[in-house]
């Protein structure tokens, strides 16, 4: 019986994917719920699984290729047995032997085909891994896992490929651009084009903020399981009472409408290997300090492993990006539409500042605050970030509400 292997269904936002990587090739055995094939859309990677044990009997959407919502991808052979692989591709002894004792474990251990495959590639000897899966099923998480544990001694430096290059001669290479890039440079060049986009500048003064964080540290870790208190936390929560005072600076603007907003979702810019994504946490004003670093580190992390849902970037009223954990001491951030506004971050660094008449040195940090001027004035925008400037300067102000 062949079973269908189908594109998921798109959200309203996403219009088409493209077939990133097929994990399976026709002929080879696959189990219920491993993962086959990704399809990279203009927001996030979506996995499709196997809906049933067999075999992938066909391909119809090579990798490259544009795939609509719920398109047939290719079909499955359920309940059949990989083929036999002719003798002419059989391998020689001493490598197949090399191989089973890599994928071989010690005793009747469990260990899923993909962890197997991946097993053999990186010759992970299965026995000194952990399974995490259903009855110790060894999974090709714990693989990967096992691999990370191994990379922190040194490996031996991949060979140069050889190329021959003749004298004053330049080599290139071209690869395409991927859809997430695509959008992403799009949506950039939109918002230059569409607004009147407007930087403000300041700079804080983060003495207080990481005395009381230097402080508590300790504490806050133990109090919140194991949280680390960091200092966007506090930057969230300096911007969303900013926010709830100055509500031109947390609305958007659609067509020829103003749309305010009576809550605060920011959006806080993370770094992938895919590009840059903007997840949002959701109510700020609802949220602590510790929910607010529980959730930006649980972003981070879905986002090194390409596992940010689409959900999670929908919506936002305003952004905080970061470009100081680069070492950016100033920049101007790009809006991010249809949001009116954004803040940007930097380096800490130390200068001397004039304080109550006297020099001293003290760990200073720039901001950045872009803007629509379409909707939001000066004025407003300077009062703005002069008023997050203010409450990290005094974080008891947070607290007391002044």
């Amino acid at each position: 019986m062949a079973i269908e292997i189908k594109a998921p269904t798109f959200p309203e936002s996403v219009a088409e994917g493209t077939v990133a990587t097929w994990h399976k090739q026709p002929g080879e055995a696959v189990e219920r719920d491993e993962i086959l094939v990704d399809i990279e859309t203009d927001k996030v990677v979506l996995e499709v699984p196997a809906s049933a044990d067999g075999v992938l009997e066909e391909i119809l959407a090579n990798e490259g290729d544009t795939v609509e919502s719920d398109q047939l991808l290719g079909k499955i052979k359920e309940g059949a047995a990989p083929a036999a692989k002719p003798a002419a591709e059989e391998k020689p002894a001493a490598a197949e032997s090399k191989e089973t004792s890599a994928a071989q474990t010690s005793g009747d251990e469990k260990v899923a085909p993909a962890a197997r495959k991946l097993a053999n590639e990186k010759d992970v000897d299965l026995s000194q891994v952990q399974g995490s899966g259903k009855g110790g099923l060894i999974t090709k998480e714990d693989v990967q896992k096992a691999i990370s544990g191994a990379g922190s001694k040194p490996a031996p430096a991949p060979a140069a490929p050889q190329v021959q290059v003749a004298a004053g001669e330049k080599v290139e290479k071209r690869v395409p651009m991927s859809r997430m890039r695509q959008t992403i440079a799009k949506r950039l060049v939109q918002a230059q084009q569409t607004a009147a986009m407007l930087t403000t500048y300041n700079e804080v003064d983060m003495k207080p903020v990481m005395e009381l964080r230097k402080r508590y540290k300790e504490q806050f870790e133990k109090r919140h399981d194991g949280t680390r208190l960091g200092f966007m936390s506090f930057f969230v929560k300096a911007a969303t009472e900013a926010l709830k005072r100055f509500p031109d600076v947390n609305a958007s603007i659609d067509g020829t409408d103003i749309v305010y907003h009576a809550y605060q979702d920011i959006g806080v810019a993370v770094s992938t290997s895919r590009g840059l994504m903007v997840p949002v946490l959701r109510d700020c004003d609802s949220m602590n300090l510790a929910d607010i670093e529980s959730t930006i580190a649980d972003f981070g992390k879905r986002g090194r492993e390409g596992k940010i849902g689409i959900d999670d970037l929908q919506g936002g009223t305003f952004t905080i990006t970061n470009g100081g954990i680069f070492g950016s001491l100033m920049s101007t951030p790009i809006l991010n539409p249809p949001q009116t506004a954004i803040l940007g971050m930097h380096k800490i660094q130390e200068r001397p500042m004039a304080v109550n008449g006297q020099v001293e040195i003290r760990p200073m940090m720039y901001l950045a605050l872009s803007y629509d001027h379409r909707m939001i004035d000066g004025k407003d925008a300077v009062q703005f970030l002069v008023t997050i400037k203010e409450l990290l300067e005094d974080p008891a102000r947070i607290l007391l509400d002044v």
